[in-house]
């Protein structure tokens, strides 16, 4: 269910309804009574959360005997959403460009201490917890305010907080176009219970990083206080700045970010070759 509420908060954050899913799922052996549960699990999560979304599955298909030895792969459910919009050139982008300089950033939802699972306890050697919560009526009203608020020009760019958590969304957010931002974490931490490290990590569902107009935010914060949608102001696209600096804590140039975002492949397995 996190797999597909994630590919459907992907799609509305484009601004594109979503409409339909394919989906691929790798596991182990099905002879291993273990893994065949994890295999059926995944099946009846996804037709579960589908029937509540209201999007069938069109298409998909199964890798099985995925393993080494005696030793399988971890269970790997993969989700692909199809959205439909009216006017793709009315795409709402991934991040802040140029033009939206002084717009305020917004996030959207609630962040819990759900480390688990994450990217956080992946880099820690950590297998093992709870996965985060998933609220599939929460994320359908989240996709609905989402696609909402492109079509009507409230919003400016959107990035969904998943892998990575929203430390993430805000260096893939200041990264799309080369535009910094100022951010103050402190009100969001504090309203949610939370240290700043599990703000910035965990990987709760149900949050998205919007950009919103100076001259819209008085729509976007009566739209979700509307829908009971929690959000919270958290700071500032900063052109000038070539740098996310969450204040008090950390400024990372955005040319750093950049090197350790993209040039992982490359010190790995060296330079691309020309073509």
């Amino acid at each position: 269910k996190a797999s597909l509420a994630e590919a459907y908060r992907n799609v509305a954050t484009v601004g594109a309804r979503p409409v339909a899913v394919s989906d691929c799922l790798n596991f182990g052996s099905p002879e291993d009574p273990d893994i065949m549960w994890q295999f059926a699990e995944a099946v009846r999560g996804i037709a579960d959360g589908c029937m509540e979304l209201g999007v069938p599955v069109t298409g998909g298909n199964v890798s099985l005997y995925n393993q080494t030895g005696g030793k399988a792969i971890n269970p790997t459910p993969v989700v692909a959403m199809m959205g439909v919009m009216d006017d793709v050139t009315r795409r709402t982008p991934s991040g802040w460009a140029l033009e939206h300089d002084g717009q305020a950033l917004y996030l959207l939802g609630t962040t819990r201490d759900e480390l688990d699972g994450s990217e956080w306890a992946r880099f820690k050697g950590h297998l093992g917890g709870l996965p985060p919560k998933v609220d599939l009526a929460a994320e359908k009203l989240l996709g609905d305010m989402l696609v909402n608020m492109s079509r009507d020009g409230m919003i400016d760019a959107a990035h969904d907080v998943s892998a990575g958590g929203l430390a993430a969304a805000l260096v893939e957010g200041c990264l799309r176009f080369g535009v910094g931002a100022r951010v103050g974490l402190g009100e969001v931490a504090e309203r949610d219970g939370i240290d700043l490290f599990t703000l910035l990590f965990s990987e709760s569902l149900g949050r998205v990083v919007v950009s919103v107009p100076r001259s819209e935010e008085v729509r976007f914060k009566d739209m979700c206080t509307a829908r009971d949608y929690p959000f919270a102001r958290i700071g500032v696209v900063d052109a000038a700045s070539n740098a996310l600096d969450i204040q008090g804590e950390v400024a990372i140039n955005l040319d750093e970010l950049r090197e350790a975002h993209e040039g992982t492949l490359a010190r790995h397995f060296g330079e691309v070759a020309p073509s």
